[in-house]
C-alpha cells in the first residue's frame, strides 16, 4: 500500500468547512483528482474534468501528510478529503499515516464506491446527487458505502437541492436511513467559465433557493434535516485553496 500513488489537485488550509455536519470547523483540504460522475452543476471541474489530468499532481501519501503536517504546523486538525470523488483513490496508507499523529479525518463523496478503508474515518460525508446533476442514482451502491463506514465513524447525508424534484429526492433517500442526520443546502448553479474562478456567483439566486428550502422543509414538517448554505461559496465564490 506505501506505494501506490494519489492524484492530487490541490492540498490548502487552514480554513473552514463550507458544509454539512463540519460546517464552520478548522480543516485542511486534501482534493484528489479525477471522479465517477459529469454533474451538470459541478463547481470543481478542476478537480473531476480529464482536460485538467496535467494540473493533478502524483503523491505518495507520505508526502501527503507531509504537506498536511507543515499546513497545520504540526497541529492534528481536522483533514477533509475530497474531489472530484475520492473514493477512486487509495487512501489507507494515508489515513494510517495521519491517525498516528492524531489527525482526524472526514471524507466527501456521493457514495457512488465504497471502499473498506472507509472505516478509518472519522467522518463520512454522503452526497446523493440528485435528479438536477443529471447522474442516475444507485441505491445499492449507496448502501454498500454506508455499510462500509465503521462503528466510529459518523455518516451524514447531504444533499444539493436546486428544485422540487431534488428536494423530493432528498427526502425518498433519507427516508431509507432514519437513523442518519441530514443536511440541505441550496446549490451554486453558475455555469462555470473556462476558468471557474472567473465565474460570478448568483448570491441572489442562492439565497432565494435557502428561503424556499426552509419554507418547503418546515411545511412538511420535515424538522430532523440541517439546512444550511455552502459557506465557502457565499464568502469566496468559486476560487481555489481557500
Amino acid at each position: 500500500m506505501s506505494g501506490e500513488t494519489l492524484r492530487i489537485s490541490e492540498i490548502f488550509g487552514p480554513t473552514i468547512q463550507g458544509e454539512g455536519a463540519l460546517i464552520g470547523m478548522a480543516t485542511v483540504f486534501v482534493r484528489t483528482g479525477g471522479c465517477d460522475f459529469r454533474c451538470s452543476w459541478c463547481d470543481t471541474l478542476h478537480a473531476v474534468d480529464s482536460a485538467y489530468r496535467d494540473t493533478w499532481t502524483p503523491m505518495s501519501a507520505d508526502a501527503v501528510m507531509d504537506e498536511v503536517r507543515r499546513l497545520s504546523g504540526g497541529a492534528p486538525l481536522m483533514v477533509t478529503v475530497s474531489g472530484g470523488n475520492p473514493a477512486i483513490q487509495p487512501l489507507g496508507r494515508l489515513i494510517e499515516l495521519g491517525k498516528r499523529e492524531g489527525y482526524r479525518f472526514a471524507l466527501e463523496t456521493q457514495g457512488s464506491l465504497s471502499r473498506d478503508w472507509f472505516a478509518g474515518f472519522d467522518v463520512l460525508s454522503l452526497s446523493p446527487k440528485p435528479p438536477s446533476s443529471g447522474m442516475a442514482f444507485d441505491r445499492k451502491a449507496l448502501a454498500d458505502a454506508v455499510a462500509a463506514a465503521g462503528p466510529n465513524t459518523a455518516i451524514a447525508l447531504k444533499f444539493v437541492v436546486f428544485d422540487e424534484a431534488d428536494y423530493g429526492f432528498a427526502r425518498e433517500v433519507a427516508r431509507a436511513y432514519p437513523h442518519l442526520p441530514v443536511y440541505l443546502q441550496p446549490g451554486n448553479h453558475t455555469p462555470p467559465p473556462a476558468d471557474q474562478e472567473d465565474a460570478v456567483i448568483d448570491i441572489p439566486g442562492i439565497m432565494a433557493r435557502l428561503r424556499w428550502l426552509i419554507d418547503r422543509a418546515a411545511n412538511d414538517r420535515w424538522f430532523e434535516a440541517s439546512i444550511l448554505p455552502q459557506l465557502h461559496t457565499l464568502i469566496w465564490g468559486n476560487l481555489r485553496g481557500v
